[in-house]
C-alpha cells in the first residue's frame, strides 16, 4: 500500500536538470503531505462468494485489502472503521473500504516478533469524549512489555497520549503479548498480558506477565481488585495464570469477560474470568510443550484452578473473539466467535448459560489467518486477515 508517488525515473538531458531537480523538490513536498492518506487499492468492495453454514448461508465480502498485517478494528460511529497495522500504523479506513488516513501521534511501538500496534477500541463515550485505547509492545529496559495507552482522536491525529498501564518485568523475548482490551460494564478497563513464554511468571503475582488486568480509565487502580492491599502482589492483576490471551468479549448476558488463550502444542483455552483466580499456566495445560513433553506437573487440572469453558486440541491458534448479538444472522443470536490463524477458519460456540455446547467452523483455509473478528453496528460480522496483504471481511445473511 504505497504512502505516496515515486518521482519519475526516466533519464533527462542535462538542460533539464534545474527543472527536474525543481520538480523532484514538489513532488517529495506533495508526498510529504500525502502520508496521510493511503490508498488502499480496494476502491470497490468485492464479493469472494458464499458459504453455507449450518444455520445460515453467508456471502463473503471484501471490504479492503492491501493492509499490512492488521490487527485489531473498531467500528467510528457513523460509518467508517479504525484498523491497527502490526508496524504501527493506525489507520482510519472510509465506509466502503476505499480509503484510508494514517492516524498520526501513534505511540512509537515495540517490533521485536509478535509484538507491534496491537488492539483498538473505542470508549463507550467516544461519541462525546473522542477517547480511544491503544495496546502496544513499548520497548523498556530489558526488552520488552505490554502497554496500554489512552488518546483522544482529533480529525486524524491522536491528542493527550497518556499511558495508563505499562508492564514490569520486560524481557527480550518477542512472544506472547496478549493485548486485548475490553470494558466491564461498571467503566473499569481490562487488559490482557501474555506472559512473554517465560512460563514460571505467570504463576507470581509479583509481576503482570500472564494476567489479565483491571484499571480505571485513568490508570488508577479500582480499590475492588482482588489484590489490592496484599504484600509483593501487583494490584492491577485481575486474574493470573494465562499464557498468550489474544482474545476478549464480554458476555452481553452475564456482564462476565471472556477471554481465549493460546496453549503450545494443543490445550488453547476459553475462559470465564473470575476476580483473583488461578488459570493453571504453566502448571496444569491440555496440550504439552513443543518438545512433546508434559506440561509443568503433567495434569490437566488442580483443585486450586479454575477449569476452562472449552479446549481445542489440536491449536487451532485463537485470536480474536465476539459475542454474537445482532439481527443480521438470527441463529446465531449468543454465539461466540472466534478466529483462528492456524487452522483459517471461524469456530461458531454455541452456549447453554455459562456452557459452550456445540461447535461449528466455516470459512476453514479460504481467507488465510484470521486475526480478529468484530460484530458491527449493523449486526453483520466483520474478519481482519492476519498478512502482508490483509483483508478486511464482511459476512452478511444470503438466506
Amino acid at each position: 500500500m504505497p504512502l505516496a508517488s515515486s518521482p519519475p525515473t526516466s533519464s533527462r538531458r542535462p538542460t533539464q536538470q534545474r527543472r527536474s531537480v525543481l520538480g523532484l523538490v514538489l513532488t517529495l513536498a506533495v508526498a510529504s503531505l500525502a502520508l496521510l492518506l493511503v490508498p488502499t487499492l480496494g476502491l470497490a468492495e468485492t464479493v469472494l462468494g458464499m458459504v453455507q453454514t449450518a444455520l445460515h448461508k453467508v456471502r463473503v465480502v471484501e471490504v479492503a485489502k492491501n493492509l499490512r498485517s492488521p490487527w485489531s478494528l473498531a467500528f467510528l460511529p457513523g460509518g467508517g472503521f479504525l484498523v491497527t497495522e502490526i508496524d504501527g500504523r493506525l489507520l482510519r479506513l472510509s465506509a466502503d473500504g476505499g480509503t484510508a488516513q494514517e492516524i498520526i501521534g501513534v505511540p512509537a511501538v515495540d517490533t521485536r516478533g509478535q509484538g507491534g500496534l496491537l488492539d483498538v477500541v473505542l470508549d463507550p463515550a467516544f461519541a462525546t469524549n473522542s477517547l480511544i485505547y491503544l495496546s502496544y509492545s513499548a520497548t523498556k529496559p530489558g526488552g520488552a512489555h505490554t502497554r496500554m495507552a489512552r488518546a483522544r482522536l482529533e480529525g486524524n491525529q491522536l491528542q493527550d497520549v497518556t499511558v495508563i498501564f505499562d508492564g514490569e518485568k520486560a524481557v527480550r523475548s518477542g512472544a506472547h503479548f496478549g493485548s486485548r482490551i475490553v470494558f466491564l460494564p461498571d467503566g473499569t478497563v481490562t487488559l490482557t498480558v501474555g506472559e512473554r513464554g517465560q512460563k514460571a511468571p505467570a504463576q507470581d503475582i509479583g509481576n503482570h506477565t500472564g494476567t489479565v488486568i483491571r484499571v480505571n480509565t485513568d490508570g488508577s487502580v479500582p480499590a475492588n481488585n482482588p489484590f489490592v492491599g496484599r504484600s509483593g502482589a501487583k494490584p492491577e492483576i485481575y486474574s493470573y495464570g494465562h499464557r498468550n490471551p489474544q482474545g476478549a468479549a464480554l458476555n452481553p448476558t452475564t456482564g462476565k469477560l471472556w477471554i481465549h488463550e493460546h496453549g503450545p502444542r494443543g490445550g488453547d483455552e476459553v475462559n470465564i474470568i473470575k476476580p483473583g483466580a488461578n488459570y493453571g499456566w504453566p502448571l496444569v495445560s491440555y496440550g504439552t510443550n513443543y518438545s512433546g513433553s508434559s506440561v509443568g506437573t503433567g495434569k490437566t487440572s488442580l483443585p486450586y484452578v479454575t477449569e476452562p469453558a472449552h479446549t481445542w486440541v489440536p491449536s487451532i491458534a485463537p485470536s480474536g473473539m465476539a459475542f454474537y448479538t445482532g439481527d443480521a444472522f438470527p441463529k446465531w443470536h449468543g454465539s461466540l466467535l472466534v478466529g483462528a490463524l492456524k487452522f483459517q477458519l471461524v469456530a461458531r460456540l454455541s452456549l447453554a448459560g455459562e456452557m459452550i455446547v456445540g461447535e461449528e467452523r466455516f470459512l476453514e483455509g479460504t481467507l488465510g489467518r484470521i486475526r480478529d473478528v468484530r460484530v458491527g453496528p449493523d449486526g453483520l460480522v466483520y474478519l481482519l486477515t492476519d498478512s502482508n496483504d490483509g483483508q478486511l471481511i464482511r459476512l452478511e445473511p444470503a438466506d
